[in-house]
């Protein structure tokens, strides 16, 4: 999440009206992540998320993610819901930029993740692939490989400026995973493909709610996985814990059993995982612009992860043993 348009309120007052939500109370925005423009809203009736599309999010997805929102919590999976307006619309438009309410989820996300939210956040991702199942619509990864390389482009020649030797290393990592990603034979259907901590909700150590729908596409279940063992397994110092690695993947396993295929993946699909997020963070590091109220992320945290999976040799080196 991020701000990037400002809502001035005579705006966010025509706005609203389209909606049977309340007054508004107050209407905060939030600076964590790096995509869209949100909000906090707080009405007399309830508490919503406002959302202006920005960036890498084309108008033509936004029936997907919505849809696929009221897919997922019509299956019982936890999970925001898109707010209708007074016509049935779930989509508007405001300061220029497709923007839609949804609900608000109870819950705090975990700064510091135990292995105990990982075995809850390895349960709730296998819950999500099998409840997208029958979803009617589907949508590409715009950032698989294919991706990587247009993001690659984007930050050619600046990447050394980050980190000495970054630009030949992100060159030679894409020559590497492109043929091993083409040859991979995967179970696929609907994933998240952004389940960080910040868009996991936890009350205690149960978790409460998914967010932040808008990277879901159709791509491999394993490689979900894979963003969540870069995304909740390392510990600051950039070592990866075996024991978090551990409960994640046997509490997905035991939700929903992995393949020999998937299992034989894992390392590869970590390993171009990482890639992604530290192309996409170094990308937003470089072209981030100035005033933007968002909080930039390091990609050379990024960068740490590549090179253990580099390493890696199967899954017994992420702390687990079928």
């Amino acid at each position: 999440m991020a701000v990037y348009t400002e809502v001035p309120d005579e705006d966010l007052a025509v706005f609203l009206k389209a909606y049977d939500i309340g007054e508004a109370v107050s209407f905060k925005g939030i600076a964590e992540g790096v995509e869209n423009s949100n909000y906090l809203l707080v009405t007399t009736k309830a508490r919503f998320i406002l959302t202006l599309y920005e960036k890498r999010v084309e108008r033509s997805d936004l029936p997907f993610f919505l849809g696929l929102l009221e897919h997922l919590s019509a299956k019982g999976l936890n999970c925001p819901q898109p707010v209708k307006a007074r016509d049935g619309a779930v989509l508007g438009e405001l300061c220029g930029r497709p923007a839609a309410l949804v609900t608000f989820l109870d819950g705090v996300s975990v700064r510091r993740p135990t292995a105990a939210h990982c075995a809850e956040l390895g349960r709730a991702l296998a819950e999500l692939h099998e409840a997208g199942k029958g979803f009617g619509l589907t949508r590409p990864n715009a950032l698989s490989v294919a991706g990587w390389r247009t993001l690659e482009r984007s930050a050619r020649g600046r990447g050394d400026a980050v980190a000495g030797g970054l630009d030949a290393l992100i060159a030679e990592e894409l020559d590497a995973l492109e043929p091993a990603f083409a040859a991979l034979d995967l179970p696929t259907g609907v994933i998240h493909a952004d389940l960080f901590p910040n868009n996991v909700f936890f009350l205690g150590d149960r978790l409460s709610g998914l967010i932040d729908f808008y990277f879901a596409c159709d791509d491999a279940f394993a490689y979900d996985v894979a963003i969540c063992l870069n995304a909740w397994c390392f510990e600051p110092n950039g070592e990866f814990n075996v024991t978090k690695g551990g409960a994640l993947l046997a509490a997905y396993h035991a939700a929903r059993p992995l393949s020999e295929a998937e299992i034989a993946a894992l390392p590869i699909l970590a390993r171009g995982a990482a890639l992604r997020f530290m192309l996409t963070r170094l990308v937003d590091w470089l072209d981030t612009p100035p005033g933007a109220l968002v909080k930039k992320l390091d990609p050379l945290e990024y960068l740490k992860k590549l090179k253990f999976h580099q390493r890696a040799r199967g899954v017994a080196d992420y702390g687990w043993r079928p």
